[in-house]
């Protein structure tokens, strides 16, 4: 299999990672649920990337796949006032992945993050690898060192 920004990202930091692929079903836009549906994970321990807009600065926020991003509890965790979702477009462009297989690993814009604090409930967590059908099993405190997160509660029901 050819690595991706993120597994080379991996590699070069000398994190360990566990490689996960899976045949992805193109009329599925939920990714996540996808993913832990495929690998036969519980869903709590995989979790997306999603970026948004925070006072005008593009920030990365990783949560469960099984819950949604609390924008409010993002923009507080970043020092913002507020913040929106960013445009497919604009997050594609930053990132250099696809959405539905954006990983917050290897990016092509060193971008502010933040991880939900429940990854700490795990020994592993899933996340995008770079590309669907695709996912990535890391330590959090690996997956923090990888992106230069900071944890917080940022995720909600």
């Amino acid at each position: 299999m050819a690595g991706t920004p993120a597994t080379v990202a991996l590699t070069r930091l000398g994190i360990p990672f566990v490689q996960h692929e899976y045949s992805h079903d193109p009329s599925v836009v939920a990714f996540g649920l996808e993913a832990a549906t495929a690998l036969g994970v519980e869903a709590d321990r995989v979790f997306k990337t999603l970026l948004a807009d925070a006072d005008g600065r593009l920030v990365v926020g990783i949560v469960p796949v099984t819950g949604h991003l609390d924008l409010k509890a993002l923009a507080a965790a970043v020092g913002a006032k507020r913040a929106v979702m960013a445009d497919a477009a604009v997050a594609e462009r930053k990132t250099g992945y696809l959405v539905g297989g954006i990983s917050p690993i290897g990016q092509k814009s060193r971008l502010t993050t933040v991880l939900d604090e429940t990854a700490e409930l795990f020994d592993t967590v899933f996340v995008s690898g770079g590309r669907r059908g695709f996912d990535i099993e890391l330590a959090p405190l690996d997956l923090i060192s990888a992106t230069n997160a900071v944890l917080s509660a940022i995720g909600r029901a």
